[in-house]
């Protein structure tokens, strides 16, 4: 019985400082990274972001988003077994929050934007009249995700606080 205390315990930080980390990266894109790749030429501009694009994808940062969902995941299913349990809400709806808020804006609208601007060439035309787009839509689609992710992580926290499973 103390292992499984142990472990959801553990789950339930790791899913906490995972929400917080994420939510700082993307609060970081939407505060500077973002407008200073707005204040360069536009084939300056995409041709930082298409790198960025491309490094982003290592084992750490989507460690940070994609296993910080999977203890979401667990913990949304487990609250609901556990629903009368006290913090089991802030267990379910902080989780949902990142599930729904950060993941799922991430896959539906980011990275097709993402895509759709590494296919672009930097110094084409093409490239700059989608840039001034993909600087707007990105950039509110991450504030979104900033925000739930920032929601998820004081959800979960709130919950933790709870002693809640």
């Amino acid at each position: 019985m103390a292992i499984t205390h142990h472990s959801l315990f553990v789950f339930k930080l790791f899913s906490a400082l995972g929400c917080g980390l994420v939510a700082g990266v993307f609060f970081a894109f939407s505060t500077f990274v973002m407008p200073a790749l707005a204040r360069l030429q536009p084939k300056e501009g995409i041709a930082a972001m298409q790198s960025i694009n491309i490094t982003a994808i290592n084992p750490l940062f989507m460690l940070a988003l994609f296993g910080t969902a999977v203890t979401c995941l667990f913990l949304a299913v487990s609250s609901l077994f556990k629903w009368h349990q006290p913090g089991a809400a802030y267990w379910l709806f902080g989780s949902l929050l990142y599930l729904l808020g950060t993941v799922l804006v991430t896959i539906a609208f980011n990275v097709p934007l993402n895509d759709a601007l590494a296919t672009v060439k930097p110094d084409s035309t093409e490239g700059t009249n989608l840039w001034s787009q993909y600087l707007t839509n990105w950039t509110i689609w991450n504030h979104v995700r900033t925000i739930a992710a920032l929601a998820a992580a004081a959800l979960l926290m709130i919950g933790l606080c709870n002693r809640a499973v």
